[in-house]
């Protein structure tokens, strides 16, 4: 367990959004530049050239809604457990998306049932990839098989080979790929719910800094107003898979500091707010 975020919770209080970085890509499968992310999102959500008011007019540099937990290249599991069991929502930074696997056991321990809402070009659901079952293109195969979750929505998907589509139909994932996406469109879900952004959801065009780029995406509006419009008690998040090596125009880095703006708007106040839908 990271002793030094044991440091970090011991003088904060209950209620607040935990923004925990995860550098790692040593299960990324093409390239590796994912683990220097979670730096730079944080000097972009700091940057003098925006501010830290979210779309709905919440004002995440006031009265401190955000805990700065950190960054930790191991030990992910209990980061966040230790999180959870301290009251905060954790806000999770990659990485690649292999990370997600241990959050959401962690999640899965508190949260009984938790769904899972996934925007992304991949569904990620090989069962192994390159002779790994551990690779950032199977960590959804993996929660499906270890009943983690109740509900797998995937939304944005638009790179489905036959192997993943069976794996889709065996482990009952929700598919909703980019050629069927209705604008406007909701997500409602009656359980807790757990959100992963990988980058690569977005079109090249708005977010180049991705290690597997994939064109005919979702534009940056489209996927800040999903998430303004998800109905649901959002209880963790995670943005993944940026790769500021292939950023050469340092655009991508805004964009994950923007979507964390409109995630942490989500999860503020989770532990008063409850469930939107009751």
């Amino acid at each position: 367990m990271p002793e030094q975020l044991e440091d970090r919770l011991r003088e904060a209080g209950r209620g607040r959004v935990a923004l925990i970085g995860f550098p790692s890509d040593e299960h990324s499968s093409f390239l590796r530049g994912a683990a220097e992310a979670p730096p730079l999102i944080r000097e972009a959500l700091h940057s003098d050239a925006t501010n830290l008011w979210s779309e709905d007019g919440l004002d995440l540099g006031s009265g401190a809604p955000i805990l700065e937990a950190g960054d930790y290249e191991e030990g992910i599991e209990q980061a966040i457990s230790l999180l959870l069991d301290h009251g905060h929502a954790p806000l999770a930074l990659g990485g690649d998306h292999s990370i997600t696997l241990p959050i959401v056991t962690a999640f899965a321990a508190k949260y009984d049932p938790l769904d899972l809402l996934l925007f992304d070009a991949h569904p990620d659901l090989y069962d192994e990839l390159d002779g790994s079952r551990s690779s950032h293109a199977c960590p959804f195969a993996r929660i499906m098989e270890r009943g983690l979750i109740r509900r797998l929505v995937q939304v944005g998907i638009r790179t489905m080979n036959g192997h993943q589509r069976e794996q889709a139909e065996r482990f009952g994932v929700e598919v909703i790929e980019m050629k069927h996406l209705d604008p406007g469109r909701s997500f409602a879900f009656d359980a807790p719910l757990y959100v992963s952004i990988d980058l690569d959801v977005l079109d090249p065009a708005f977010a180049p800094g991705v290690s597997h780029r994939e064109p005919g995406g979702m534009s940056t509006r489209q996927l800040i107003e999903a998430i303004q419009e998800i109905r649901a008690r959002i209880v963790g998040a995670d943005v993944v898979e940026f790769n500021p090596r292939q950023d050469s125009v340092g655009l991508t880095a805004p964009v994950c500091a923007k979507l964390v703006k409109e995630l942490a708007a989500r999860l503020h106040g989770i532990e008063e707010k409850g469930d939107p839908l009751e």
